[in-house]
């Protein structure tokens, strides 16, 4: 393992349509990839889980970019009614965006990039994956709700893995199914006893170590950026 400090990171402002994402960037002086979190019901680059799984990453050689994909003011709205953390489009959208950004950014463009998403962020990565299958060359899904990718399920070309909780029932079931519409590489692993929030001893710790292998076999196959 790699010595890294975890934390330096970068406070990074994302233009996305006529909104302004809140963002935090960590890029190790040898990374090989960087990571986009898409974060999803209700929660955003402060989650203390992702942030978990973000350090992993790093002392993995990634770089990571924590967003927030909704502004203040839409998160505020959120809290009230929660109706935009389930706008797979908007989020999809803005995920889209976060990812041109890294691509045009100096620290990150020569970086192949993947995508961690969690709950309905992942869905929002993979109808991003979906629409631009160069932008995203891994996607890895924690406790995600790929179901409500809908019918871009099928256009998903970029290799999927998924995490979910032996004992949050409900969601490996969504997940299955989800699973069974990918046309391209996926898999789908279960983390045994572990719940929706993956707070049990250990279980963070599986997915974030199943995560940076997934990310390190699949992004250096990547061409970079400056490439394409």
């Amino acid at each position: 393992m790699r010595p890294v400090d975890l934390s330096v990171s970068e406070a990074v402002r994302v233009p996305s349509g006529g909104a302004t994402l809140d963002g935090d960037l960590v890029v190790p002086s040898d990374a090989s990839g960087i990571v986009l979190f898409a974060h999803g019901s209700g929660s955003g680059r402060r989650s203390p889980r992702n942030r978990m799984v973000a350090e992993a990453l790093h002392v993995a050689g990634l770089g990571t970019l924590l967003v927030d994909l909704l502004t203040a003011e839409e998160a505020l709205a959120d809290a009230r009614g929660a109706r935009n953390r389930f706008d797979i489009p908007l989020l999809a959208a803005r995920l889209a965006d976060a990812a041109a950004w890294l691509a045009g950014d100096e620290r990150t463009a020569a970086l192949p990039a993947g995508c961690f998403g969690a709950s309905t962020g992942a869905a929002a990565a993979l109808v991003a994956a979906a629409a631009a299958p160069d932008r995203f060359g891994a996607v890895v899904s924690r406790g995600g709700r790929p179901d409500l990718a809908g019918d871009h399920l099928e256009a998903v070309r970029t290799p999927v893995l998924l995490l979910v909780g032996g004992q949050d029932t409900q969601v490996l079931q969504l997940n299955r199914e989800a699973a069974a519409r990918l046309a391209g590489e996926h898999e789908l692993v279960v983390i045994p006893g572990a719940g929706h929030l993956f707070e049990e001893p250990g279980a963070l710790e599986q997915v974030s170590s199943l995560a940076a292998k997934w990310f390190l076999r699949r992004l250096p196959q990547t061409a970079t950026r400056s490439e394409r």
